[in-house]
C-alpha cells in the first residue's frame, strides 16, 4: 500500500492511496501474495475532520457503471450520502479497475492491446468478479482484515451480491441503492422489462412538454436527411439522437432534454416546428449527453454474464429493440431508448470504435466468471439494506423484490419518491442507516 496524498477539501480529510492487484484473479487468492502482471487499484479515504483521530468503523462505496469511477466531492454536501457517512464512518473510495486513477482502460490500452481476441481477454478481466476480488484484497492488505460495511449504488448493488457470493466474511452490513439484479441473471429477459418502461417515460416527457412532440420530430427528420456532423465529428443519426432518453431515469432528466430541444435549431425563435441549421450549442450538448465513458458501453450487457452461459448474449436489447416497432428511427412521435447497448453505437461513435472487435467477439462468448451462488445467497447472515425505487427505469423494481425474496436477512425500502441516482441527495442513506441501527443490525460495527 502507498500513501500518495493527505490533504483537505472543504469539510472533508482525504488520503489517497495504491495497492497493486493481480489482472487476471484466476490461480490467485486475495490477501495473499500473487503471480502474473498486476495492475494499480487506486483509492481514497474520506473523514470528517473532528474524527481523524477516532477508531472509526469503515464504509467502503461500491461505485454504480459498469466502468465508474468513485465520486470526486467538492464538499460533504456535494454527494449527499457522503455528509452523513462521514458522521458515522471512514469512507473508502475505490475506483474500480479500469477507471479513475486506477489501472484504466481507453483507447490507447486497447491499440497497444493489438488482436481482438487478446482486447476481448483483457476486458472480461473487469468485471464484477474481479472487482469484488480487488475490494476483498484491499480490505485484508489495506485495512488489517477489518469487517465493513458496504454501500453500493446501481452496479455497485450488483457487486454486493456478488460480494455476499464470494466473501461474506468480509462484510459486517451491506446497503444498497437501486441495484438489486435479478438472479438468475438473464439480459434478454431483463430488456424485456426495460424497454417498456422506456415508452412509459418517453410519454410522460412529452405529456410535460408537448411542444417537445413536433420540435425532436423536426430534430429527427433533419438528421435522417442530412449529414450533421457533432463537434467530434461524429455523425449525429436519429439513433444516437434516441439515446438521450438514457438519462430519464434520472432527476431532472425531462428538464434537461427539453431546454437542450428548446434551441436545437438556429432559427428556432422558440417555435416547436422550426427547420434549419442545428444550432453549435445544440449539437455540442447531445455530443455530450451521448458521449460514453470508455468502459460504459463496452461492458454495459456482460454484467449479466454470470458464469457458463447457455447461449451468447449477442446483443440481448438489440434484439428486444428490433422486436418493438415503437421504437423505430421512422417512428413519429419519436421514442427515446435507456440504458442500452446497440451494435451501431461501435461504428458510429469514434470513442468506442477501438472497441468493436472485442465487443463483438465477447457477444459470442458464453465462459465468464461467476457472480452469484444462490444457495450462499439464500442462507446469507449479513444484514442487507436495499432502497427499491418503484419507477427505477434501469434496474426494474419487480426483479430486484424477486431476489431479495430469495436472499437470506434482507430488508428493503420501497419508494416512488425518488429516481434512480436518490442516494446522491441527503435522505436514502440517512433513512437505510436509521433503519439498520434500529433493527441492531449495527450493533457489532458501531
Amino acid at each position: 500500500m502507498t500513501r500518495l496524498a493527505h490533504y483537505y477539501i472543504p469539510g472533508v480529510d482525504v488520503e489517497d492511496h495504491r495497492i497493486e492487484v493481480p489482472l487476471d484473479w484466476r490461480g490467485n487468492v486475495p490477501g495473499r501474495g500473487f503471480s502474473g502482471e498486476s495492475i494499480g487499484l487506486f483509492y481514497r479515504v474520506l473523514t470528517a475532520p473532528d474524527r481523524i483521530n477516532d477508531d472509526l468503523p469503515l464504509l467502503v462505496f461500491l461505485q454504480g457503471g459498469p466502468g465508474g469511477s468513485c465520486p470526486r466531492p467538492t464538499s460533504p454536501s456535494s454527494d449527499g450520502w457522503i455528509a452523513e457517512a462521514i458522521r458515522h464512518f471512514r469512507v473508502v473510495l475505490p475506483d474500480q479497475r479500469g477507471t479513475g486513477r486506477s489501472s484504466r482502460i481507453d483507447s490507447h490500452v486497447m491499440a497497444r492491446l493489438g488482436s481482438a481476441d487478446r482486447q476481448a481477454e483483457y476486458l472480461k478481466r473487469f468485471l464484477a468478479d474481479s472487482i469484488v476480488r480487488d475490494v476483498e484484497h484491499l480490505r485484508l492488505t489495506g485495512f488489517g482484515g477489518r469487517r465493513w460495511v458496504s454501500l453500493g449504488q446501481s452496479y455497485g448493488g450488483f457487486l454486493t451480491l456478488t460480494y455476499l457470493s464470494l466473501f461474506p466474511e468480509g462484510l459486517a452490513a451491506c446497503f444498497t441503492t437501486g441495484g438489486i439484479p435479478h438472479v438468475p441473471s438473464d439480459a434478454e429477459d431483463l430488456y424485456r422489462h426495460t424497454f417498456p418502461k422506456m415508452v412509459s417515460k418517453t410519454r410522460q416527457y412529452y405529456a410535460r412538454y408537448p411542444q417537445d412532440v413536433d420540435r425532436v420530430a423536426a430534430v429527427a427528420d433533419h438528421v435522417a436527411s442530412e449529414d450533421v456532423r457533432m463537434p467530434n465529428g461524429d455523425r449525429l443519426t436519429v439513433e444516437r439522437l434516441q439515446t438521450l432518453g438514457s438519462d430519464f431515469g434520472m432527476k431532472p432528466s425531462f428538464e434537461r432534454l427539453h431546454w437542450l430541444m428548446d434551441e436545437a435549431f438556429v432559427d428556432g425563435a422558440g417555435e416547436a416546428t422550426a427547420r434549419g441549421d442545428l444550432s453549435d450549442e445544440f449539437l455540442d450538448g447531445v455530443m455530450r449527453a451521448t458521449s460514453s465513458r470508455p468502459l460504459y458501453w463496452p461492458l454495459q450487457e456482460f454484467i449479466y454474464a454470470d458464469g457458463e452461459l447457455d447461449r451468447p448474449l449477442r446483443w440481448a436489447a438489440d434484439r428486444v429493440r428490433r422486436s418493438m416497432p415503437v421504437f423505430s428511427p421512422d417512428g413519429r412521435p419519436l421514442m427515446f431508448t435507456g440504458e442500452a447497448v446497440f451494435p451501431w453505437m461501435f461504428e458510429q461513435e469514434s470513442a468506442l470504435r477501438p472497441f468493436a472487435a472485442a465487443v463483438g467477439m465477447l457477444m459470442e462468448d458464453t465462459r465468464f466468471g461467476r457472480l452469484y451462488d444462490p444457495e450462499r445467497l439464500r442462507g446469507n447472515e449479513v444484514p442487507l439494506q436495499s432502497a427499491v425505487y418503484v419507477d427505477d427505469m434501469y434496474v426494474p423494481s419487480d426483479l430486484q423484490l424477486d431476489t431479495l425474496s430469495r436472499v437470506g436477512n434482507s430488508h428493503y425500502w420501497a419508494t416512488n419518491e425518488f429516481e434512480h441516482d436518490g442516494v446522491h441527495g441527503d435522505a436514502v442513506f440517512r433513512r437505510l442507516y436509521q433503519e439498520a441501527l434500529d433493527r441492531g443490525d449495527l450493533a457489532g460495527v458501531l
